[in-house]
């Protein structure tokens, strides 16, 4: 399979402190990554790589094949789809509004613009997709968390993405709204099977069931990386997070907790 993302002997430094030491992973067309670590592990900055919004300060980085620092970013992030809870929206846009603002790369709906029908066909197809039915015209202020991920999941693939970034989208969530979410995010191997994505996430629980590979974070170092089986085991995540962590994998989910 096509690589969609590589990260080669990456470092990054800010302000004279050493962020990233010699981070490599590699993510195919596909595949589904899930990069786990504790608070100041370095997860954000390898998505702001991942997203094309940051250079290395040393190693290479390439997003679609194509090598950041030579080539144009805003042209390359409009084949990457980027969820986060934090979505800066500040008007109150319907539904269909906020999934359409995922083709014109924008926040807010841009002055004059006017979906073609074949982008507004693909809207209502999406938003059916994200168990949206029935609330096309529903306005962002009065959604509730689990509803506005699905809306950015909606937002993310109305442009033809390759790559998908899921930064934390359990965040706020209660269990039912969070068990919808990765339902929904399930959904995507079935119905774009050729869809690379990365999740960050704190939590083993927040796995969807076809993750199909994990990258294991501290102290801006890979501690594994590879198949889930392989680098989700009870010996990684407690040297990762430091703390004896017994970790479980039953009926296609994970979970983790103290040994005792």
């Amino acid at each position: 399979m096509s690589a969609v993302l590589s990260l080669r002997d990456v470092t990054f430094r800010r302000e004279g402190k050493q962020i990233l030491h010699g981070v490599d992973f590699t993510v195919s067309a596909g595949e589904h990554w899930v990069m786990l670590g504790p608070n100041g592990a370095g997860k954000s900055t390898v998505l702001s790589f991942c997203g094309a919004v940051t250079h290395p300060t040393t190693g290479t980085v390439h997003v679609l094949g194509r090598q950041l620092g030579r080539v144009e970013l805003q042209a390359l992030r409009r084949s990457i789809g980027h969820v986060n809870p934090r979505h800066p929206l500040r008007s109150p846009l319907t539904v269909r509004e906020v999934v359409l603002t995922g083709i014109t790369g924008t926040v807010e709906t841009p002055a004059r613009w006017r979906p073609t029908p074949s982008q507004f066909s693909r809207t209502e197809e999406l938003i059916d997709l994200m168990g949206l039915k029935g609330m096309a015209d529903e306005r962002w202020p009065t959604l509730s968390q689990g509803e506005r991920g699905r809306t950015l999941i909606a937002r993310a693939l109305a442009s033809d993405i390759q790559l998908l970034l899921l930064d934390e989208p359990s965040t706020g969530l209660d269990v039912a709204a969070r068990e919808q979410l990765l339902d929904t995010l399930d959904l995507l191997h079935t119905t774009h099977p050729g869809l690379a994505s990365v999740l960050v996430t704190h939590h083993l629980e927040e796995l969807p069931s076809q993750t199909t590979h994990a990258l294991l974070l501290a102290e801006g170092r890979v501690v594994a990386a590879g198949p889930t089986h392989a680098v989700l085991t009870s010996e990684n995540v407690s040297a990762a997070f430091q703390y004896s962590i017994r970790v479980e994998h039953h009926d296609g989910r994970w979970s983790a907790r103290a040994r005792r």
